[in-house]
């Protein structure tokens, strides 16, 4: 399945929702503030957590293939605010400058290896996105400046998600069945759950989906990182499977 923003955009998508990170830092009342899609984290974690993701990821595609994932980043981030939106800054640059610096395509360390997504810096990018985007929510939510998933970005990662985190090589353990997955915007996804993994497609099956899912693309990318409940989108078809896919774990 290719992706429709070019790695170009891709980069300039992810530059926006971290510089929109930063604004919620800048204009937060309170650092300390809990998280509340994130529990037991405050404002200032998230952004430790979200900065060391840039920087780790940024080192994974500096190093190009390999066979292991770099040290993980342990830095305490600056407690005081200023130093802390520099520091985010930063960590951002760093992501962005190994990005550009080894191009779209080019080939480097993933946890997806029986995912849909390749192991490149383009299925780097998007991750990293999604992740940015997802967690510029959080905060925005933290600091009482709630806003949705810009809609272009919420699509990216919709499909990105259901290709990276969601398909698989291992079995699926239930019945077989197929999930949709629907955006007002127009775009339409779907879940092939068999003996054979899980696969992700546009393409719509012959027979009807055993369970659908409908909302804007940032509410569909809001249930699938769990930061709305499946139910309140109300899906259509035996919303079990649903549950089932979203309590499943592959490696366990």
């Amino acid at each position: 399945m290719s992706a429709d923003l070019d790695f170009p955009t891709l980069l300039s998508l992810l530059d926006d929702r971290s510089a929109a990170f930063r604004g919620v830092l800048a204009a937060a009342p309170d650092l300390g503030a809990e998280v509340p899609t994130c529990p037991g984290w405050t404002l200032h974690e998230l952004a430790q957590h979200l900065g060391r993701g840039q920087l780790f990821w940024a080192a994974i595609v500096a190093a190009g293939p390999a066979e292991t994932p770099p040290p993980r980043p342990v830095e305490v981030a600056p407690a005081e605010r200023e130093a802390l939106v520099a520091w985010f800054a930063a960590a951002t640059e760093q992501l962005l400058g190994a990005l550009r610096a080894a191009g779209p395509g080019a080939p480097c360390w993933a946890w997806w290896e029986l995912a849909q997504s390749p192991r490149d810096t383009t299925a780097a990018a998007r991750r990293r996105l999604g992740e940015t985007a997802v967690h510029t929510y959080d905060a925005q939510l933290a600091a009482g400046l709630p806003a949705a998933v810009p809609a272009e970005v919420a699509l990216d990662s919709v499909e990105e998600f259901l290709l990276t985190c969601c398909s698989t090589t291992v079995p699926w353990p239930h019945a077989p069945a197929t999930l949709a997955f629907r955006a007002t915007e127009g775009p339409g996804w779907y879940l092939t759950l068999s003996p054979a993994g899980v696969r992700a497609t546009r393409t719509a099956p012959a027979a009807a989906p055993d369970a659908t899912l409908r909302g804007s693309a940032a509410e569909l990318l809001a249930v699938l990182h769990g930061r709305t409940p499946i139910d309140d989108l109300r899906p259509e078809g035996d919303a079990v499977l649903l549950h089932q896919l979203y309590d499943w774990d592959p490696d366990a």
